[in-house]
């Protein structure tokens, strides 16, 4: 993959105040720090099932993207988009939380699998089963109680944790910029490299 090659960003996450402060919204989250920073507006945009919006990031000619398909039909929304205006999954960053990490941490990553994710899973299905998208997860932490990953991914994080996950969103944030300014391999090896402070 060419360095400093994303056009497209995407949040993914659930639509409604009701899962606003959700583990399972954070990739949401950190797309709306990643506008605001950058003075991007997200609209509603109806004909790619979601809010999209356009700028500049550090020169770069930058799309954003949060599906509101509901998590499990992501893909509708990104292939849509990505359709459109010839966009190679290759050229995607899809920020997204991670069960398999701890809170406190973040990883970035070309191509790889679902982990079990469903958004992930329906944007793989929507590119033609194509993997090779980016990624920026970003760790949650397993439940307590195994059978109760539903549960936890629509709840919210418990204070301390909160405080983990959002020293690593502003990390993260920092990551996303230095793909644009500098390279995919630089942001990856800082991010990868990171542990949020207890």
């Amino acid at each position: 993959m060419a360095e400093n090659s994303i056009r497209l960003i995407v949040g993914l996450g659930n639509p409604g105040p009701e899962y606003a402060k959700s583990r399972h919204n954070l990739g949401y989250d950190l797309l709306c720090m990643t506008a605001d920073r950058h003075g991007i507006s997200l609209r509603d945009d109806p004909k790619f099932f979601g809010r999209s919006g356009r700028g500049d990031i550090m020169g770069h000619d930058v799309r954003l993207l949060f599906p509101t398909t509901f998590m499990n039909l992501s893909g509708k929304s990104v292939a849509a988009l990505a359709g459109f205006y010839k966009i190679p999954p290759e050229e995607i960053l899809v920020l997204h939380d991670e069960l398999d990490l701890p809170p406190g941490t973040a990883r970035l990553k070309a191509g790889g699998g679902t982990g079990g994710h469903n958004g992930l899973k329906s944007i793989v299905s929507s590119l033609g089963n194509s993997q090779n998208f980016c990624r920026l997860r970003i760790g949650i932490g397993k439940p307590a109680e195994r059978g109760d990953v539903i549960g936890f991914v629509l709840g919210s994080p418990a204070p301390a944790e909160k405080k983990l996950i959002e020293d690593t969103l502003d990390e993260a944030l920092e990551c996303i910029d230095l793909i644009f300014r500098q390279n995919l391999s630089r942001a990856t090896s800082r991010l990868n490299g990171f542990k949020a402070a207890k």
